[in-house]
């Protein structure tokens, strides 16, 4: 019997390392494929692209990060090619009209400016140092941050910023999904935080909450036996009343 495909997406400015310690940790479950965006410029033609990768028939999809609002809009496209879905430190709500979505909007673009002045590498090491748990700062886990996003370029960098920046909205979307979901979050996520993982917790009918401990926002990289862990529980589960059970998270 065949494995079924789980599609991993990353998060911004992240590659196949996002996710390389659950590839190997699951594929004795399931036949992993991470995504690469390129240089696309919108969340809609990312979860456009990721269909046409996808295999013909049903499969499994987790997003990080920019991953998870992709994943939601695949959800949105083909809900019923997905037969589970994982969002992890993710968000589903637009910019925020007014100063604050001015806020994000020009310190993104500061970044933006940092890395065409300086390099990918340079903006990294000041963006990265809000992405992790304070005590992996200068670890091994922090320079494997920072090389994947040197690998990424400017423009690249860019079209991902203009992808977030323009990001649909799905709140509405949340109670229709009906598929076996699992939310995961980091405690000290600082960038999409615990509580926004909860609203989506009370919007999405029958989803689970897990929380990994001692990590921010890059909970693959930061706690990848946790993550995994809660990834294989997710894949195992078998779904009673269309994805109203809960999961098993003993």
């Amino acid at each position: 019997m065949s494995k079924p495909t789980l599609l991993l997406l990353p998060g911004l400015l992240c590659d196949a390392t996002n996710w390389s310690a659950q590839c190997e940790a699951l594929n004795g479950v399931a036949d992993c494929i991470v995504p690469v965006y390129g240089e696309l410029r919108s969340i809609e033609a990312m979860a456009e692209y990721v269909l046409e990768l996808a295999p013909v028939g049903r499969f499994s999809l987790a997003g990080h990060s920019m991953g998870g609002r992709v994943a939601l809009e695949v959800m949105r496209y083909a809900p019923e090619r997905v037969e589970r879905l994982a969002l992890l430190d993710t968000g589903f709500q637009p910019l925020c009209p007014g100063e604050s979505g001015t806020k994000e909007l020009l310190a993104r673009y500061e970044l933006l400016e940092l890395a065409r002045a300086f390099g990918m590498r340079d903006m990294g090491k000041q963006w990265a140092r809000g992405m992790v748990h304070p005590s992996r700062i200068g670890s091994a886990v922090f320079e494997s941050i920072l090389d994947m996003i040197a690998r990424s370029t400017p423009d690249m960098f860019e079209g991902q910023i203009h992808a977030l920046l323009s990001r649909p909205d799905a709140t509405s979307l949340l109670p229709t999904i009906r598929c076996p979901t699992l939310l995961l979050c980091g405690r000290e996520d600082l960038w999409s935080p615990l509580n926004r993982h909860e609203e989506m917790q009370r919007a999405i009918p029958g989803s689970t909450l897990e929380v990994i401990e001692m990590s921010g926002h890059m909970t693959t990289m930061e706690q990848p036996q946790a993550v995994s862990e809660a990834l294989m529980r997710w894949l195992r589960y078998e779904a009673t009343g269309a994805g109203s059970t809960p999961l098993d998270s003993n």
